[in-house]
């Protein structure tokens, strides 16, 4: 019984996080999310799938007007598929429930219990991820 339970709550978890993402589509070799939708301080979450498998990710302009983007996913704690959730200027792991500022998140913060970093551009009026760089990630979907 408290295995069914465990399973019922893992389940409830993923979908509330599936559902707060919104799609996006590959266009060629990337995804394009219009700047327009990036509030500063403010993570927009969303889901791809690609060769079958959901992906989870996140972009967040931070107080310098950066973009940042990393996976929806812990580098540590990934398996347990809970993500992220935002707290003011953190992000929360929603499985350990340590925090990491929006501004730290980058290709310096790799590792240990950090938003997996995700490399994109930023092209005229649109952010610009890899499909290769999103589809490296998919081992961290489970």
């Amino acid at each position: 019984m408290k295995r069914i339970l465990m399973v019922l709550c893992m389940l409830v978890v993923t979908a509330c996080s599936s559902a707060s993402h919104k799609t996006v589509q590959a266009d060629g070799s990337v995804v394009k999310i219009p700047l327009a939708e990036l509030q500063a301080m403010q993570a927009s979450f969303y889901r791809i799938e690609l060769d079958g498998k959901e992906i989870r990710f996140f972009a967040v302009k931070g107080s310098d007007d950066r973009i940042r983007t990393a996976l929806d996913a812990c580098d540590v704690c990934y398996k347990e598929r809970k993500g992220y959730q935002q707290q003011g200027d953190v992000m929360l792991c929603r499985n350990c429930n340590l925090t990491f500022p929006v501004d730290r998140i980058g290709p310096s913060s790799v590792g240990g219990c950090n938003p997996h970093f995700l490399s994109s551009q930023v092209a005229g009026d649109q952010l610009l991820l890899p499909v290769a760089e999103l589809k490296q990630g998919a081992r961290f979907f489970p």
